[in-house]
């Protein structure tokens, strides 16, 4: 099966182009993640965090 798929992705020109465009997505992905992560706030991420435990009054 494997072969089938390779003699497809042979025949197709400019593929060889997907794979450095798939990983520079996911690079480009991980290092905007970790800098969104990073840029927080002590007080934001403490914030967030007692969310769950504090109580809501506006339930009905």
């Amino acid at each position: 099966m494997f072969e089938q798929i390779k003699h497809n992705m042979e025949t197709i020109s400019g593929v060889q182009i997907y794979p450095i465009i798939s990983l520079l997505i996911f690079f480009l992905f991980f290092v905007g993640l970790g800098f969104w992560v990073f840029s927080y706030t002590k007080e934001k991420i403490t914030e967030l965090s007692n969310m769950p435990l504090q109580d809501d009054n506006n339930k009905v």
